[in-house]
């Protein structure tokens, strides 16, 4: 077996995997009906699917003989972008009140801070004397 042949094999499998990670993605987008759970889907599968295919035009690049550096750039800006605009379509959705909101913390003065509760130091004072 020579390069050629591996590198059109790797090519294909790679073709494959990411056809099949972008339609399982496809099929999430359609058949989720909140729209949080809709962001999942393609949001999550899609760049992996994506990442699999540009992975296939590097290999086939790479198997003529050809340097490919676009491709890593595309998956550099698309892993850096992707996690970001879905955060950011998670707030919009939370704050225009069309999904539900997540729950309220138990205690909203302490608990994304090192403050304590006022109930802890009577007990940790009633420990000391």
């Amino acid at each position: 077996m020579t390069g050629e042949i591996i590198g059109t094999y790797a090519t294909a499998i790679s073709l494959l995997i990411g056809s099949a990670f972008i339609i399982v993605g496809v099929i999430g987008l359609l058949k989720f009906n909140d729209p949080m759970t809709r962001l999942h889907a393609p949001t999550k599968v899609g760049t992996i699917g994506i990442g699999m295919l540009l992975l296939a035009a590097m290999i086939h690049a790479f198997t003529l003989g050809q340097t490919s550096v676009h491709e890593v750039l595309i998956m550099a800006f698309l892993f850096v972008t992707a996690p970001i605009s879905a955060h950011f379509i998670a707030k919009v959705n939370i704050h225009t009140r069309t999904c539900q909101t997540p729950p309220p913390p138990p205690r909203d003065d302490t608990w994304s801070t090192l403050s304590t509760p006022d109930q802890e130091p009577q007990a940790e004072a009633a420990t000391k004397s």
